[in-house]
């Protein structure tokens, strides 16, 4: 499975030794023991191994294009397997930096996390990266003020592209950053360029220069260098400081739209190992077509000789004659075995490609015959607590059950979903614990609010009134009477926490 794609453009003070020792120094400055190859020691080969079957480092120079690839392969303990890959083009001076993870069919399911790699880092600090039209790229966030105003309303206006896509970020009503910008710019390096609005007093002049198309009080814009995407907005939700939310989505679609990014197949580990495959399977050919015109040669010269000898001496040499044939067929013959192996290879890499194609292309191909693909896909609601989204999906399959008629194909596709999901049933659960704590409401108690509190619920007062928030999300708020008038008021305070929520 692709976790990260990205094509940099790199500056000409990149050299092939440059490229190599950068990766070497990735590899042995990373702050997990784990993940460092003991032994390294590079003496300036284009072509060598590092390593062992489970944590290796490999090198491969494809001289006729200038490319020099590099993979470095980690297999966990649970089968998974980690592959990185560099490919660094000295012709076109671009660089393919890719993730993998892929199973062994021992491997556990487990999430798909990952972090940016940090070699993207090292390219930064060392200056190898071109800048991206007049936009440096980097791993802090660009402020804009007032003197870089006409810059955003380029963009948002649609007159300046790059070729990352652009993150816009506005400040709050409160004049404070919505998300995290330096945590955002970094998880976002080498994918996009950051931009961060420096205060929102600007944002009635920029509203003029943009015909009223801008973000502001929060909102994210990401304006994408294909024109047919163009532009997303995604709005500030929270109440009361930093949107993780918010910084999560913005950080997986552009991560998303980066993987789906079509590239030639020789920016990946395959694609430069299928070339240098097919360039050797030509020699081969070619040898072996070399090999079979000397052996007729040979032949014809030794029938030749043959003619003009005696009986005796024509005994001797047709035997060295017959032992020379066989040898000779015998070299075909492992022309031929190397020729057979060389285009097995090529095939396997050919079908790996095409996977990787499929792939990019959104078509989500399974090439295991695994029938575990996913029946719907999120969208641009974030998810509270880990499973909420799932849990609410099956929860309300599970209550339109009782609609449904008993043996129809309907009854048995949803009976199927719910029991293939491990429906954990968390909406009910936390149901159940708001009517404990409702039951017998009669006013705020410090027990209480810190009970709503674990449960997701901010509470700020309000006059007269508890305003009871779930996760600071204004939509879904409701409100306590600080003193109830009857007693019922803990009856309905729940059904309406209930209600709005779960």
């Amino acid at each position: 499975m692709l976790l990260f794609s990205t094509i940099l453009d790199i500056n000409a003070s990149m050299k092939k030794d440059d490229f190599i020792r950068l990766v070497i120094e990735w590899n042995q400055g990373s702050p997990h023991m784990s993940n460092i190859i003991p032994g390294i020691n590079w003496k300036g080969e284009r072509n060598i191994r590092f390593g062992d079957d489970k944590l290796w480092l490999d090198i491969e120079e494809y001289r006729n294009q200038n490319i020099i690839a590099v993979r470095y392969e980690k297999q966990e303990d649970d089968g998974s397997i980690w592959d990185t890959d560099y490919v660094m083009n000295f012709t076109a001076m671009k660089m393919a930096i890719r993730l993998d993870r892929s199973y062994t069919q021992e491997a556990l399911a487990t999430d798909s996390r990952f972090s940016t790699p940090h070699f993207i880092t090292l390219l930064i600090e060392r200056g190898y990266l071109k800048d991206d039209g007049d936009l440096a790229v980097l791993r802090t966030p660009v402020i804009i003020d007032e003197d870089s105003l006409e810059l955003v309303s380029e963009i948002i206006n649609g007159n300046k592209r790059y070729k990352l896509p652009v993150v816009y970020i506005s400040r709050t009503y409160y004049d404070e950053d919505p998300v995290n910008v330096k945590l955002l710019a970094g998880r976002l390096k080498g994918v996009a360029h950051v931009l961060v609005q420096k205060s929102n007093v600007t944002n009635l002049r920029l509203k003029d220069m943009c015909n009223g198309q801008n973000e502001y009080y929060g909102a994210i814009g990401i304006y994408y260098p294909n024109q047919s995407i163009g532009h997303r907005r995604y709005l500030y939700r929270s109440s009361i400081g930093f949107d993780s939310f918010l910084l999560e989505k913005v950080v997986r679609v552009a991560i998303q739209y980066s993987n789906s990014q079509m590239i030639d197949s020789l920016y990946t580990w395959q694609g430069v190992n299928n070339a240098l495959l097919k360039d050797r399977l030509v020699s081969q050919r070619e040898d072996r077509l070399a090999a079979e015109e000397a052996q007729k040669r040979a032949e014809q010269e030794a029938t030749h000789l043959l003619d003009t000898l005696d009986e005796e001496e024509r005994r001797i040499r047709k035997q060295a004659f017959d032992d020379a044939r066989s040898e000779a067929n015998r070299i075909l013959e492992s022309f031929d075995e190397d020729i057979a192996r060389l285009q097995k290879q090529i095939d396997e890499l050919t079908r790996t490609n095409e996977a990787l194609q499929f792939e990019n292309q959104g078509l989500k191909a399974k090439l295991d015959s695994s029938d575990l693909v996913p029946v719907l896909y999120m969208g641009d609601e974030y998810e509270f607590y880990q499973g909420e989204i799932k849990d609410l999906i099956l929860s309300t399959l599970s209550d339109t059950l009782s609609n449904i008629p008993q043996k129809s194909r309907r009854m048995d596709v949803i009976k199927d979903i719910i029991n293939s999901n491990d429906y954990k049933r968390l909406s009910e659960q936390k149901t159940e614990e708001i009517k404990r704590l409702l039951k017998n409401y009669n006013g705020m108690s410090g027990r209480l609010k810190q009970a709503l509190i674990d449960l997701g619920f901010e509470i700020t007062e309000d006059g007269k009134h508890y305003k009871v928030t779930y996760y600071g999300d204004d939509r879904y708020h409701t409100v306590f009477a600080k003193t109830p008038s009857d007693g019922r008021s803990g009856k309905n305070n729940a059904q309406a926490v209930i209600r709005m929520s779960f």
